[in-house]
């Protein structure tokens, strides 16, 4: 079979070199893809939410399965496109149609949901401009910090975190008033600050079973000790030590049974990747927010710990034959580094030649902004490549990433040297 992978991150080449390994998959597609996905399969330079541009080259290739790595696609209802048209509608895609992605889509339809669900999350509320003065006036409930979440997407930028409460008052107005962060700021949800410790849970759905995939933590901040702004993700780990059976039976009981039951019973015909963002207060669950597609860098260490046929999986989900199929682990801890441009998550600049990536072989090195250019593999993107590695231990994996880090350069190369260290 031929499958085509949109997106151009860490998380395809993850999924593109997962699947290479299956001997199930005849040729991959890569949409745009990276300087790493194309030493794997075809990259094809397209935007992946131009649906008739997917449609071509679903035609064009002989495709037999679609798989979505980023949010916008499924967001602007791709899976949608797919099933209303007749040329495609038996191609099956890999991520949830445009009512299943409002979960990522949208903050106030997703608080809804667990709120309807009784899936355990912060108190809130949501806002809009005519209600600015009453969100102002629920800010004053809450102890510091204050949490504001623009509705929409927003890059991963919608989410401020304030002390002041006055501070918090400006920005609720800057994000309603003012549109900082434009249309996707249009509603603000305004919700309780939690105290505990993240992580993240993977489920994938074929809307009626559901396998729990390997648990991971990633570090946000760009910062060492986790200081500075948020980015896109510096670094992370699986599993998660603290996340062990007992808390993860509480995770499947209180969030995932709930949640795929909700989306049942709402209706909601669900095939794809779940993403549970969590925080472990006091060894209880609470689910921050959804993504309706895998976590990057996370991807980077579920799937190299996944050591059967990831295509096995996804045929589950397209044929809604999951409950049939098994899958395997290892046991060993994996973690990842993420090299990032001079600059990153502000003003950066592209273009860098990047030396000695082809010359790590203890590691595995997922190119993520990257692209070629006269035979030279140069910089593209504020998050430039992940270095994961394994090892029997966070520690010992970690040593090994770094060392391999080492071999690595170009100009202004920018990483965390404290990945995991608040769990070792």
């Amino acid at each position: 079979m031929n499958i085509l992978i949109l997106g151009s991150g860490g998380r395809e080449h993850a999924f593109t070199l997962k699947l290479s390994q299956s001997n199930k998959v005849d040729k991959l597609f890569i949409a745009p893809g990276n300087a790493g996905t194309q030493k794997l399969g075809t990259n094809v330079n397209i935007n992946p939410t131009d649906f008739e541009a997917v449609k071509k080259v679903v035609l064009d290739h002989e495709i037999g399965m679609v798989v979505v790595g980023p949010e916008a696609p499924l967001v602007d209802g791709v899976h949608d496109f797919f099933l209303q048209d007749k040329d495609i509608k038996n191609v099956p895609v890999i991520g949830p149609k445009k009512d299943g992605a409002l979960l990522e889509g949208s903050k106030d339809f997703s608080k809804q949901f667990m709120e309807k669900h009784q899936i355990p999350t912060a108190r809130y509320q949501s806002f809009n401009s005519e209600t600015l003065e009453e969100g102002k006036q629920f800010l004053e409930t809450f102890n510091p910090p204050y949490v504001l979440k623009a509705d929409g997407l927003a890059a991963g930028k919608g989410v401020l975190i304030l002390n002041s409460l006055e501070e918090a008052k400006r920005e609720l107005e800057e994000m309603l008033s003012n549109k900082k962060f434009g249309d996707a700021s249009s509603t603000v949800v305004i919700e309780e600050f939690l105290d505990g410790i993240e992580l993240s849970v993977f489920v994938l759905t074929d809307g009626k079973g559901y396998k729990v995939l390997p648990s991971a933590k990633d570090y946000k901040r760009i910062g060492e000790g986790d200081t500075g702004l948020n980015t896109g993700g510096m670094g992370a780990i699986s599993p998660v030590p603290f996340a062990n059976q007992e808390f993860l039976d509480k995770v499947e009981e209180r969030v995932i049974k709930p949640t795929i039951d909700g989306l049942q019973q709402d209706g909601i015909d669900y095939r794809g990747f779940i993403f549970i963002g969590l925080m472990n207060v006091g060894g209880d669950p609470y689910v921050i927010e959804y993504n309706v597609r895998m976590g990057d860098p996370e991807t980077e260490v579920v799937l190299p710990r996944i050591t059967s046929d990831l295509y096995d999986l996804f045929e589950g989900v397209a044929n809604q034959t999951l409950h049939e199929k098994t899958y395997e682990v290892t046991a060993k801890v994996a973690t990842t580094v993420m090299l990032v441009s001079g600059g990153y998550p502000e003003t950066y600049e592209k273009g860098k030649k990047i030396s000695g990536a082809d010359a790590v072989t203890e590691s595995i090195v997922y190119h993520a902004g990257t692209t070629e250019k006269e035979d030279s593999i140069i910089t593209n993107g504020g998050r430039v490549i992940a270095v994961t590695s394994f090892g029997d231990t966070i520690q010992e994996a970690l040593d090994v990433s770094y060392k391999s880090i080492e071999a690595i350069s170009f100009e202004k190369m920018n990483y965390r040297k404290d990945i995991g260290f608040d769990l070792i």
